[in-house]
């Protein structure tokens, strides 16, 4: 197993694994897998009051059905607060952050941008009731991305000094997410387009923490009869396991991958055989076929 390519799928435990998501859990895994490479679970549960009872053993029990096995410890976010807050203190240092206590009408006001007024606050880390946002600088961030090509964003102007610590004292993802994929040595990530546009805001932060960026490759989405991704607030059904092979076999179409006939009805483990013997980026679609209504 190669350790020069790490991958990883990071659900959050907001309900039970949907279609939507198994097409990126197995586009990840038979990425990493045919190139040797690991694949790792972080389950993202940084939200309490989002996330549903239950949910990760769910989610886990899904993958394990479908034949999608991890290696090494799952990482679970909760359980790095101390190391979110110490990479903060380093961003601190280099007067790189800033406190806020912008409301979100405010915000409103100037398309939900912040306008760089708290830039003078002075307050302590973990303030109750101060959001901690990053400071931007005006540029054109660019990056390749391996589905969707040359990719560009003006942060200053599109994004503004977006949130790493929010009012409440919660984590905020953007922050999290690139400090897990550092710690772990994440090489490639794929996923879902819908989070297309969080990447230029990742790839600032790595930049400010002076680390080499994730490789990114991003999957088109599954809609639903009224064009809405496939998510648990749209109320997306739950994957059974009981079909597991039927799943993995719809989501290898999807994919573009073309399995055989043949292959209908096979266990798991065959057909992701096949998925990671067979696996061609260059075959996924730019996008997915509308669902029929």
């Amino acid at each position: 197993m190669s350790t020069s390519y790490i991958g990883r799928f990071a659900p959050s435990p907001t309900g039970p694994l949907h279609m939507g998501s198994l097409l990126a859990a197995l586009a990840s895994f038979l990425d990493a897998r045919s190139q040797q490479g690991k694949w790792l679970i972080r389950i993202e549960d940084l939200d309490p009051p989002r996330e549903q009872a239950g949910a990760t053993d769910s989610i886990l029990h899904s993958l394990e059905a479908h034949g999608l096995l991890h290696d090494d410890e799952i990482c679970f976010q909760s359980q790095r607060h101390e190391r979110y807050l110490e990479v903060l203190e380093q961003l601190l240092k280099l007067d790189a952050i800033f406190p806020c206590q912008c409301s979100r009408q405010e915000l409103a006001a100037n398309r939900g941008i912040h306008n760089g007024r708290c830039h003078s606050s002075e307050v302590k880390l973990q303030s109750p009731g101060w959001a901690w946002r990053a400071a931007i600088r005006a540029i054109d961030l660019q990056f390749d991305d391996g589905l969707k090509g040359k990719q560009e964003q003006a942060l200053a102007e599109e994004v503004g000094d977006f949130v790493l610590l929010r009012k409440d004292g919660l984590f905020a993802y953007q922050l999290a997410v690139v400090v897990d994929d550092i710690d772990f040595n994440v090489s490639h990530i794929v996923r879902g387009e819908d989070l297309l546009s969080s990447t230029a805001r990742q790839i600032y932060l790595y930049e400010l923490l002076n680390c080499t960026p994730a490789r990114y490759f991003h999957l088109p989405l599954i809609l639903n009869t009224q064009g809405q991704k496939l998510s648990k607030q749209n109320h997306a059904p739950a994957i059974q396991s009981s079909q597991a092979s039927e799943n993995i076999y719809y989501c290898l179409q999807l994919l573009g991958q073309n399995p055989k006939a043949e292959f209908k009805g096979a266990p798991c483990k065959e057909l992701i055989q096949w998925g990671i013997d067979n696996w061609n980026l260059e075959n996924i679609p730019g996008k997915l076929p509308e669902p029929a209504s």
